[in-house]
């Protein structure tokens, strides 16, 4: 009688609510018509973040993907008539600034077989730098590129980054594989970027001048954070890929310095110093 009285209720509400026949013995009511779509809504706002994710990503295939969910979107709100003019009016009043970023081309359906491969452990066949390969795929990590997280049994129990636009013929295999207790943001968690090796256990300096900025930023998940008593902001983290470091540091110029490691530190001095010697 519970049950009756809380799924009169709901008729009352919502008299699209009707029974639905399944084959398990027990009663089930629901929106058969998909009417439940007319109860959700979603703000210009939302739908003009979407949009402006869609115009910085660097993936055109991902860039399709984000138009349709879009579009889904906003057929849900059909009944908005003035949703398109307020979406373009939060778009034109809010800009991207210029970025140089790079476009690889990638096959659409790419994404759809690595996703599908991963779900059900099977080894991916493709040519890679003009080598057949077999990769046992565990994840997809975004940056400027895009990279595959595989391993490739050929190379032993390791596990690498391939450059996913640098892919050719790529089809899923019938074999299968262990994925094992493989954690996809563990892994990305222990390189400053996305380049795996050496972990260093780094120092930076940002001074007075740049130190206000650099407290708001992200630098990697383990950073710690202090200002010394001259106003310097001490930052700390463990991370592989010198490159990429070192490439940030830059940046910073003069405002910020690499306390440790001291192997970072000649990385670095040896990169200046390549790059002047040029001028």
């Amino acid at each position: 009688r519970t049950a009756e009285r809380m799924r009169d209720s709901l008729t009352c509400i919502f008299p699209q609510i009707d029974e639905i026949e399944v084959e398990d013995n027990q009663k089930h009511w629901g929106f058969i018509d998909y009417s439940i779509k007319n109860l959700i809504s979603f703000l210009p706002e939302e739908i003009a973040n979407l949009e402006q994710l869609q115009n910085i990503t660097i993936n055109s295939q991902l860039s399709e993907e984000l138009n349709k969910t879009i579009e889904k979107i906003k057929v849900l709100n059909r009944k908005n008539n003035n949703l398109q003019n307020k979406i373009e009016m939060i778009l034109q009043t809010e800009g991207l600034a210029v970025r140089q970023l790079p476009q690889y081309k990638i096959e659409p359906d790419v994404f759809e077989k690595l996703r599908k491969a991963i779900n059900n452990n099977k080894i991916l066949k493709g040519t890679y730098h003009n080598k057949e390969r077999f990769l046992e795929p565990l994840g997809v990590i975004y940056g400027e590129k895009i990279y595959l997280i595989a391993r490739e049994k050929a190379k032993g129990d390791g596990i690498y980054n391939y450059l996913l636009h640098k892919f050719e013929n790529l089809k899923i295999t019938d074999k299968s594989y262990e994925r094992g207790n493989f954690d996809l943001q563990e892994y990305a968690n222990k390189s400053f970027g996305v380049f795996q090796g050496e972990i260093y256990d780094v120092k930076l300096k940002f001074s007075p001048e740049a130190a206000d900025d650099a407290e708001q930023y992200n630098f990697h998940p383990t950073q710690k954070m202090k200002k010394d008593e001259n106003g310097n902001l001490i930052v700390n983290f463990k991370a592989s890929g010198d490159r990429e470091i070192i490439w940030h540091v830059f940046k910073w110029g003069k405002y910020c310095e690499i306390l440790a490691p001291k192997k970072l530190r000649e990385v670095y001095k040896n990169y200046l110093k390549e790059n002047l010697e040029k001028y």
